[in-house]
């Protein structure tokens, strides 16, 4: 895998506070887009089962 461009959700609107991704050499980087000087760095697999976590509802306890 090459370097590809930061995505970030098309539901963070205009707004910048949201987490950027992109996928790198076999790997997935996350990014806050307001402050991206600290990335971090994940296998597919484990970005995977974190969204279907998130599409689960398992992380909602965190936006309230």
């Amino acid at each position: 895998m090459s370097r590809s461009e930061w995505q970030k959700s098309s539901y963070s609107g205009a707004s910048n506070e949201c987490i950027e991704a992109r996928a790198v050499d076999g790997l997935v980087e996350l990014r806050e887009s307001d402050s991206g000087d600290v990335i971090v760095r994940t296998t597919p697999a484990k970005f995977a089962a974190f969204l279907q976590g998130v599409k689960a509802g398992e992380f909602d306890h965190f936006t309230a």
